[in-house]
């Protein structure tokens, strides 16, 4: 049998054509059904689903959290959180919105979480620092969800971030740094934090004094 006769149409091809030519709403309901399954369960397996590449979407995350569609701002909170459950960062180090059955590209600028607060429970080398995201997700740092921070290489400002889950994480922002850095504690020649029984350095003992995140 022929393959790629005259008047055939690609699979692949007409799903990305279809992904390019939907709305935010459309996929919301195309996503509905899994997340919202995915909550009675307590999150979406995303992990564990191998669907079909569909094409890109004009769908950016900017790096102060928010969340485009065409350039234009998504103003639904519960869209936008709806998008963040079924969001996946793959080996290839791209974003991807996934399903059982699709897999949507996105663009992010930095990272897809802004953990824009947090509470300390516990002293010592017992705290545990419990962040809260912009999307109104929980994380305890931990080995299991470090936190790391990044220097500019030009100015060598500190940007600290927490593992929210999978491998997304959140950008701890300005004010939540500085709330940080006051609780902070020495270890040796490193000043930092214990969380979840682990210690993550953000500086050495002269460095202490944070400029901006």
């Amino acid at each position: 049998m022929s393959k790629g006769g005259a008047g055939m149409v690609d699979p692949v091809q007409k799903a990305v054509e279809s992904v390019q030519t939907v709305s935010a709403d459309d996929i919301a309901r195309r996503l509905g059904e899994a997340a919202r399954s995915a909550a009675k369960s307590g999150g979406a397996p995303v992990h564990l689903w191998n669907p079909a590449y569909c094409g890109d979407l004009d769908i950016r995350i900017a790096r102060d959290g928010l969340w485009y569609y065409l350039g234009t701002p998504i103003g639904r909170p519960p869209l936008v959180k709806l998008f963040s459950s079924v969001l996946r960062r793959d080996d290839d180090d791209k974003y991807y919105l996934v399903t059982p059955v699709e897999k949507i590209g996105i663009r992010v600028d930095d990272v897809p979480f802004v953990a824009v607060d947090f509470r300390s429970e516990g002293d010592g080398k017992a705290q545990s620092l419990v962040f809260q995201t912009n999307v109104g997700d929980e994380v305890a740092a931990g080995p299991e969800n470090p936190i790391r921070v990044k220097r500019n290489p030009d100015t060598g400002e500190p940007t600290p971030y927490v593992l929210v889950r999978g491998r997304l994480e959140a950008r701890i922002d300005r004010k939540s740094f500085y709330r940080l850095v006051d609780i902070g504690a020495v270890e040796g020649e490193m000043f930092g934090l214990w969380s979840g029984g682990a210690f993550y350095p953000l500086a050495t003992v002269d460095e202490i004094t944070v400029d901006d995140v």
